[in-house]
């Protein structure tokens, strides 16, 4: 069996980090360009990791009726024009619903990479597959929030959209040549396949673990770039310091990688859930240009270890429905994301960061006690091999 998923996946996987990724730097642009207040503006990303978040299962359905494959392929095709849609956008309203669009179907990538990989490697190895896979999306993470925010600012906003747009369709050609994996057998109606899930307590604790990382990880996040704008730092300078969380998923992806065997996944919970509070507690008591740097990096260690190890636990929890249950934990995570972006929007707009960042290291306190004293529970109860 194979120990890693194939390249144009992890490709895959990079084109739609950066263009997830990409507006974070940029919101201050398009609210000054558009002449909007930055809480409309907010919008295009809040829209976008809501309808992100809404799609996921059904994704996962088709995915587990009609395969990984072509789901990948017409979702990649789709994105890329509304990509296209989004770069000559003429107002905000066309922006923000070709950004919504343009979510929805790049919200078939990743679960269906993730699930790709929990169909075609080992239990025991896949932590590691996945930490490969994760390594792709931080390097998009990465150049979307550092190059894009070069981009705008040297350029125009707009380019940044349509580069994921093309490498997004050039993916969709390559993916012609890789093999689709053997699934279980989809039985019943689409209520059926999905009750079938959502029964499952263990599904629902972890979807549930991972709403709450998608509010206080990737929701918050978003505001780091705006946080520095706001204090007067240039986008293109804000961009690259927040750019740092992908340099740091790159990194401790590769350590996660190298001691997954070695610790129990409640200790990977708990190292990750501890560098996200120990951020937000150094960026909530002054944001400047360093302590965005380290918290980006502390955050990024926290995807590494946390998300990594509740990613893998997803695609455990129900394996006779591998593609859904992906799909609703990606689901939960980014509609945890999308909400408290939202939320968070008109403490923005008042320059209220102190709060907005103390509020998400707080709530990481219960999210990783929780999760660990959870993860240890369910390694206790699953049957030991003879």
């Amino acid at each position: 069996m194979p120990t890693r998923p194939p390249l144009v996946l992890s490709t895959a996987s990079f084109i739609s980090s950066f263009d997830r990724f990409a507006v974070t730097p940029m919101l201050v642009l398009i609210a000054l360009s558009m002449h909007v207040p930055m809480a409309s503006a907010v919008t295009v990303a809040s829209g976008y990791f809501l309808a992100y978040g809404l799609s996921q299962p059904v994704w996962g359905i088709l995915s587990d009726r009609f395969g990984r494959i072509p789901i990948m392929r017409a979702t990649l095709l789709a994105a890329a024009a509304t990509g296209l849609i989004s770069t000559f956008a003429p107002s905000l309203p066309v922006l923000i619903g070709a950004r919504v669009l343009a979510g929805a179907f790049m919200g078939a990538v990743v679960p269906t990479t993730l699930t790709y990989v929990g169909d075609t490697v080992s239990q025991e190895r896949r932590q590691g597959a996945l930490s490969d896979l994760m390594a792709a999306q931080a390097l998009g993470t990465a150049m979307a929030m550092a190059v894009g925010g070069v981009l705008a600012h040297w350029l125009d906003w707009r380019v940044v959209f349509a580069v994921p747009a093309v490498f997004a369709a050039i993916c969709a050609l390559l993916l012609r040549n890789l093999p689709e994996p053997q699934r279980a057998a989809v039985t019943g109606g689409v209520g059926a396949h999905i009750g079938g899930v959502l029964r499952n307590r263990w599904a629902l604790l972890v979807f549930g673990l991972v709403f709450v990382e998608g509010a206080v990880l990737l929701g918050t996040m978003t505001f780091l770039a705006s946080a520095l704008v706001s204090a007067g730092l240039d986008v293109a300078v804000a961009g690259l310091a927040t750019g740092a969380y992908g340099v740091g998923v790159l990194i401790f992806s590769r350590v996660v990688k190298a001691i997954n065997s070695k610790l129990p996944v409640s200790r990977l919970i708990a190292i990750g859930g501890t560098q996200m509070v120990v951020g937000y507690a150094l960026v909530s008591l002054d944001t400047n240009l360093t302590t965005t740097i380290i918290t980006a990096l502390l955050l990024g260690g926290g995807w590494s270890f946390m998300h990594s190890s509740l990613q893998a636990w997803a695609t455990e929890v129900a394996p006779e429905a591998r593609g859904t249950a992906v799909a609703l934990f990606a689901c939960a995570l980014f509609l945890g994301s999308a909400a408290a972006s939202a939320a968070a929007g008109p403490l923005a707009d008042h320059d209220q960061y102190t709060i907005l960042f103390a509020t998400a290291g707080a709530v990481a306190i219960p999210l990783v006690t929780t999760a660990t004293y959870a993860r240890n529970r369910y390694k206790n109860k699953q049957p030991q091999p003879a």
